[in-house]
């Protein structure tokens, strides 16, 4: 008889609420291994018993078959005296470790669930989920993640459903949400208010039907509701557009199969992996040119990329065995509202809506889905939301404080520090509405309830008017201000767990600078900043931000007199009447609501105006995308550009004044620039580079950087599992002090 052996382990990361412990107890019976495993207060515990090989084999197992939403950061084990167990069991957990318990984030349905939907007891019901798949955030209040603290406290479990729920060689073992169409949420579809009497597959045939006539609905998500209608007719978008106030934001698009997708643009394996993958995102990928599938040319006009994802739930599944096109399907809300997951706010909030199917599990947590792009071999987020949210990253430095970063105004999230964990909140949005900054305190309560969470330090932005900096500091704990460009930077040191001095370039639409003005392209020597744009003046003040032609304007200020400007023929110029164009001189003469900004996203948008493709613009990063759309690789010159005392300009404007350019060129050398300007100042420095901020979000700029620098053996880092906008602002705030906590500074 070979000589029993035994060991402890605890193990940390992913490992609660993910069908961890029967996993482990399975792989242990599978072994005849004795002992148990238990959830712990910040990961689980487990003892094992048998002879060496056993163990050794479960060990091996343990990391290479993890069930799909467990993730292992960290195992120690050590051997330990026998105990001489009879059996293996799972132990109940003590509740009182459960506010340690990482929250996971909400998964698409799973292979075996899809199965199941198909024949026996969960056919053809919408909400049917295992421990590998289906809600999770959305539906908590509190932790434990117990179903009694979840959404799904109303519903009684059947006995069929119990049975699997108490059985640990079932997937469905401890599975919160399990339900079936005899003890779980129940669907309900209303045409114009008229309640439809039919059984759900009846719901789905009459929604395809409602869609093929053009109608727009409101469907229910995990996270909220999403707006729908064809995507193939052109009058059904027009009028949603119209309704929602969207002139010309793509719509993002839900497809049936992957197959659809690849008729209707390019997609590589990596984007194949993401769009297939268990967080099922919003993949944004390139136009083909050619599609049997004639998508309206309104979805997202004027550009050369379109954001698809594919069905993410069983709901979404069963409703395109009768829906045969794409149909858009965008978050449901209004203007800069946070996504609503209600029906009585659909209908008191979005009249226009003509159907609308809902369900009566409630979403306790509103979550978007998540948006990302491929750039190069690599995955940007621009989006942190369903699927990746709550973002978990471990904290490297060590700090006994709570403390809460309150994020930036715009693409608003927010980060805290549990223990030894940075946890990243879900995208909340502009805080310009009151509804939004409703949404930002709630998100704030709801992790703070998690986890028995209250702030002794709030860590916010310089900028003294952002609503986000002006509810830190009416709280009691003490505040700390972070720049909003350093917080880009050290949000990518964050993901990437840096230390020491880089290089990082933080371009953005505009922030507030540590000197008062308005920042936006600026370079950082460690915590320094060393260079930056030359500032151009914003005409109007944020009229400007909307109005691409008063930042042209204003640098045509710059080189031009004024009877100089006003004979000029550039568009941006004619778009103004002569006398506007003299009260708008006086202004930039005299700094009249003309204030400086360096931003490099601001440069986007006067480029924008000065190749005759955008005086305005009605969403953030537009002309980014336009100059994109418009960028010809077989173009390889730049325009001229000096460094004078710390300041960056480019001879964009000189060269348009004396070139017969057209919009392809102007583009193209202007992103052409950048770069050149980027690895320019990367060999003079001589430090490994780091690169954030919205205006990296431009995949041609980034793809070109990375492929200059992968030439001159230039390292560099930018976000991928953290949004590289102000998305990520929290997480830099966090990080920052973090870092200079440790060192005492």
């Amino acid at each position: 008889m070979k000589p029993k052996i035994a060991k402890h382990y605890h193990i940390k990361g992913v490992v609660q609420g993910v069908g961890f412990r029967p996993f482990v107890y399975k792989l242990a019976c599978e072994n005849s291994l004795c002992g148990f495993v238990q959830n712990g207060s910040d990961g689980v515990v487990v003892e094992l018993e048998g002879d060496r090989e056993a163990l050794e084999r479960f060990e091996i197992k343990l990391i290479q078959e993890l069930p799909p939403l467990a993730r292992i950061d960290f195992v120690d084990s050590h051997f330990i005296e026998p105990k001489n167990f009879k059996h293996f069991e799972i132990i109940q957990s003590d509740a009182s470790h459960a506010k340690s318990t990482l929250v996971s984030p909400d998964v698409a349905v799973c292979k075996d669930c899809l199965r199941d939907i198909k024949s026996g007891r969960f056919k053809g019901y919408f909400a049917t989920n295992c421990t590998n798949c289906g809600p999770r955030y959305s539906i908590i209040k509190t932790l434990p993640y117990d179903r009694a603290n979840t959404s799904m406290s109303d519903f009684t479990m059947c006995a069929a459903c119990e049975k699997e729920y108490n059985d640990p060689s079932s997937r469905r073992y401890h599975a919160q949400p399990i339900s079936c169409p005899n003890c779980g949420p129940q669907l309900a579809l209303t045409i114009q208010d008229e309640l439809f009497m039919g059984d759900d597959d009846a719901k789905f045939e009459q929604i395809a039907q409602l869609l093929k006539e053009g109608k727009i609905g409101a469907i229910k998500g995990v996270g909220g509701f999403h707006i729908v209608c064809d995507a193939m007719s052109d009058e059904a978008i027009l009028r949603l557009r119209e309704a929602k106030n969207r002139p010309s934001k793509p719509f993002a698009i839900m497809c049936k199969e992957l197959e659809q997708v690849q008729n209707i643009a390019s997609v590589n394996v990596l984007e194949e992996e993401l769009l297939c993958s268990k967080e099922a995102p919003i993949v944004i990928l390139k136009k083909c040119r050619f599609s049997y599938l004639k998508l309206s040319k309104y979805l997202a006009p004027n550009i050369d990329r379109i954001g698809c994802m594919l069905a993410y739930t069983p709901l979404h599944h069963l409703l395109f065995r009768h829906v045969k096109m794409p149909i858009v399907a965008t978050s449901a809300n209004l203007g800069d509202e946070p996504i609503i997951t209600n029906s009585h706010a659909i209908k008191a909030k979005l009249p226009f809506v003509e159907f609308i199917l809902d369900f009566d599990r409630e979403i306790v947590n509103g979550v978007d889905d998540s948006l990302v792009q491929v750039v190069g071999e690599r995955v940007q987020t621009l989006r942190l939301g369903r699927g990746y949210a709550p973002k978990v990253l471990h904290a490297t430095a060590k700090e006994r404080q709570k403390i809460l970063a309150v994020g930036a105004n715009q693409k608003s999230s927010i980060a805290f520090l549990v223990e030894d964990n940075i946890i990243l909140s879900p995208h909340i949005g502009d805080l310009d509405s009151i509804e939004a900054f409703g949404y930002f305190e709630r998100t704030v309560e709801t992790f703070k309830r998690f986890y028995d969470f209250e702030p002794e330090l709030i860590v916010h932005d310089k900028h003294p008017s952002y609503l986000s900096t002006k509810w830190a500091l009416s709280q009691n704990p003490a505040c700390k201000s972070v720049g909003h460009h350093l917080a880009h930077i050290y949000a990518c040191k964050a993901e990437h767990n840096l230390g020491g001095e880089y290089l990082g370039f933080s371009f953005d639409g505009t922030g507030y600078g540590d000197d008062a003005t308005l920042w936006g392209g600026e370079v950082f020597v460690g915590d320094e900043r060393k260079y930056h744009f030359k500032p151009v003046a914003l005409l109007g003040g944020e009229r400007a931000i909307k109005e691409p032609r008063r930042v042209a304007l204003a640098m045509l200020f710059e080189k031009l007199s004024l009877d100089e400007v006003l004979a000029c023929e550039l568009e941006c110029v004619k778009s103004f009447s002569h006398a506007e164009i003299k009260i708008l001189h006086q202004s930039f003469l005299k700094g009249l609501n003309a204030p400086r900004s360096s931003s490099v996203g601001r440069l986007f948008d006067a480029v924008a105006s000065l190749a005759h493709i955008a005086e305005f613009i009605s969403y953030e990063g537009e002309s980014g995308l336009l100059c994109e759309s418009y960028y010809d690789e077989d173009i390889e010159e730049s325009f001229a550009y000096r460094i004078i005392n710390s300041e960056i300009e480019m001879d964009v404007v000189a060269y348009i004044l004396t070139h017969d350019s057209h919009a392809k060129e102007i583009c193209s050398m202007f992103i052409n620039t950048l770069v050149k300007i980027v690895v320019d100042i990367a060999k003079k420095e001589k430090k490994e580079v780091i690169l954030s901020g919205g205006v990296f979000q431009n995949r041609t700029l980034l793809e070109n950087l990375a492929c200059e620098f992968e030439k001159d053996d230039i390292r560099f880092y930018f976000q991928e599992k953290t949004p590289i906008n102000d998305g990520g602002i929290a997480l830099g705030q966090l990080h920052y002090i973090l870092q200079k906590s440790s060192k005492n500074i």
